[in-house]
């Protein structure tokens, strides 16, 4: 604490993000990376913009990655809107969208930096309960409210929503915003972003960060209709003119472009995937039927906590979440074969020394 802070830094619980160990020969499974490296179209377009015009500002309005995008899904620039990783898109939706006074409308078990969001705008929320099997009902999302804001598939628990349920949850609330964040739905899900065009109040959230392997350069998007596109660069514009830097717009660009390299990456991703669930199902863990680059599993005889210690001692690194509703859980990254192999095989050692 200090007295130099502002009455709101007091009130503030930052969000934690996944540990990056620093462990030699470490399977890193916590933080939903992907076990495999950007396009190599990619990897050349950042190298090659790495020169001497680096000295200049990069394109503010990020014009040739809004047109890829777009046309990617079948929508023009203007419906496109790109920020410094999915989290600054968020930032900027919670700040320009919500603030109507009635509470803000999101899962109880959820991306926790939804509530992050909220502490650090003043923004009213109410916590609708997934339902005892974890999953969302969009049945609970009634009442007056500024907003609902939808992680589909969910993080943590990878369970996905289909678009007759987004439908319904856009009918609930015409006059309010539901803002779909799908950072994970390239693994399986299905994308809102076909509704874009008949719904004004749809704003859909995507992420460079998973499926196309591009944590490290920082690139979210987001498609809605241009009026909603325009409060976003309002608000971007009078915080930070320049939130994309020259290389992350040609990554992610050439990433964009490169859709044989895409479909390849995510469908392994996805076979992983399915072949972890079931080595985890034989070895009496519950998973729910994820949709996204991880599994959410928990074992009715066995503590989450002293499962992922026991993992980290053999340099294995999952993410435990904390929680009346989360503590006897695991979040599991899908790995290569190789890791989740590996991950198997010291589960099934610590079960059978502890039996």
């Amino acid at each position: 604490m200090s007295r130099f802070w502002s009455p709101l830094v007091h009130s503030l619980t930052p969000y934690v993000p996944g540990e990056q160990p620093k462990l030699a020969d470490l399977i890193k499974l916590n933080t939903n990376e992907s076990p495999y490296g950007p396009s190599p179209r990619a990897l050349e377009a950042m190298r090659a913009t790495a020169d001497e015009n680096m000295r200049l500002y990069p394109d503010p309005e990020c014009l040739a990655l809004r047109t890829a995008l777009g046309k990617r899904v079948g929508l023009p620039p203007e419906y496109v809107f790109v920020g410094n990783g999915s989290d600054e898109v968020l930032a900027h939706a919670f700040q320009a969208l919500f603030a109507h006074g009635d509470p803000l409308l999101f899962a109880d078990v959820t991306y926790s930096f939804y509530k992050v969001y909220c502490g650090l705008y003043s923004l009213p929320y109410r916590l609708v309960p997934l339902t005892e099997d974890m999953r969302v009902r969009v049945q609970d999302y009634t009442g007056p409210c500024s907003g609902v804001v939808l992680a589909n598939p969910n993080a943590p628990t990878g369970v996905a929503l289909g678009l007759d349920d987004i439908k319904a949850l856009l009918a609930m609330h015409p006059d309010r915003v539901v803002l779909v964040d799908e950072a994970y739905v390239d693994f399986g899900a299905e994308s809102a972003v076909s509704l874009v065009k008949d719904y004004p109040n749809l704003l859909v959230v995507q992420t460079f960060s998973k499926s196309r392997a591009l944590a490290g350069a920082r690139v979210g998007f987001a498609f809605g209709q241009p009026d909603l596109i325009e409060a976003l660069v309002r608000v971007k514009d009078s915080f930070n003119s320049y939130p994309l830097d020259r290389i992350a717009q040609a990554g992610a660009t050439a990433s964009v472009e490169d859709e044989a390299w895409f479909e390849q990456s995510v469908q392994k991703v996805i076979a992983s995937r399915t072949s972890l669930t079931s080595g985890l199902q034989g070895l009496g863990f519950d998973v729910l039927p994820s949709q996204a680059n991880f599994v959410y599993a928990h074992h009715a005889d066995r503590d989450a906590v002293q499962l992922a210690a026991a993992l980290r001692e053999r340099a294995i690194i999952v993410r435990h979440l904390r929680g009346p509703r989360t503590s006897s859980w695991l979040r599991i990254t899908v790995g290569t074969d190789q890791q989740c192999a590996m991950l198997l095989s010291a589960l099934r050692d610590i079960l059978h020394r502890n039996t």
